[in-house]
């Protein structure tokens, strides 16, 4: 699949939005379900904002591959159907609960907050990051998408991403051993998922042959000459092809940016506590940019079945 960077950087840049407000959600619960102490509140306002403003960027970035983005709006309409309609509708509505609990940060008031509020900004965005993850798992003609563990990957990429922004967005003054904690456990955790994924997809065949796609099944066909003069919409969008040996290397570069490199600065901050901030603050950025890789390749190694025709 041609990798389009307005979903490569929707998916990244929302699924952090969505992660950052799952953990704030959480941990807004925990507090007011009347746990151990945490810092007030009122910390988590930035977090929020910048939660919304990834959320949003993420959202209008995801309008730049339409043929005409002023009818996006009509996606909302296929909801019974759609995973691509339900995640905008998810999407719409995760902001009622976030907007809520960021009303009740502002005013510095537990009442504006309650447990149900936090509960449902989690939920909202769990499943939000769930229904983004289901539009490339339910479609059929992409055999690499549809794998269980697509589902799983997007939310633990979602959540490592929260974990990592939560301390720098903070201002420093949150660096929990808590949230450090749950990004070195989840460092090692999506790289093993996406480790499963790799090796999944790299010893599936395609269901399909060349011969099947021209109406000549069990037979074995040879390109003689191509069916087109030029480039059609079908060869741009649903072809592209990466070197195997290319495909080693970003996979590398990503598994180490968003798997091994969080994992060491999470361990350094918990032994030195004076350098969590910036530790962790360099965790967050090699997360952003090791989804970024991931996020390509999982286009790019990604093949439609039409292109067999092809």
């Amino acid at each position: 699949m041609h990798p389009a960077f307005s979903v490569i950087f929707f998916t990244t840049l929302s699924g952090a939005g969505y992660g950052l407000m799952a953990w704030i959600g959480a941990i807004a619960f925990y507090h007011y379900a009347g746990g151990s102490p945490v810092e007030p509140m009122r910390i988590f306002a930035l977090a929020m904002f910048a939660a919304l403003a990834l959320v949003s960027v993420g959202l209008l970035s995801s309008t730049l591959h339409l043929g005409k983005p002023l009818r996006a709006w009509r996606a909302f309409s296929q909801w019974r159907t759609s995973w691509l309609s339900r995640e905008g509708v998810m999407a719409v509505v995760a902001y009622l609960p976030a907007l809520g609990l960021l009303l009740g940060v502002v005013r510095k008031s537990g009442a504006a907050m309650p447990m149900l509020l936090s509960a449902a900004v989690v939920v909202c965005a769990l499943l939000t990051v769930a229904c983004t993850a289901m539009i490339y798992a339910s479609l059929k003609p992409i055999p690499a998408w549809r794998h269980w563990l697509v589902v799983p990957v997007y939310l633990s990429f979602a959540l490592l991403s929260g974990a990592a922004l939560l301390p720098v967005l903070a201002g420093g003054r949150f660096t929990a051993p808590a949230t450090i904690i749950a990004v070195a456990l989840l460092a090692p955790l999506t790289g093993a998922l996406k480790l499963g994924y790799w090796r999944a997809i790299d010893r599936t065949p395609l269901p399909l042959s060349r011969g099947d796609a021209v109406g000549l099944p069990d037979r074995e066909l040879s390109v003689f000459e191509r069916p087109h003069t030029e480039d059609n919409y079908l060869t741009r969008e649903m072809g592209y092809v990466l070197a195997r040996k290319h495909g080693r290397k970003l996979r590398l570069i990503a598994l180490t940016l968003f798997a091994f490199a969080p994992f060491a600065l999470a361990l350094l901050a918990l032994g030195a506590p004076a350098m969590a901030t910036a530790a962790m603050a360099l965790a967050a950025l090699c997360v952003l940019l090791g989804t970024l890789v991931e996020r390509w390749l999982f286009f790019a190694q990604a093949k439609h079945l039409v292109t067999l025709y092809y």
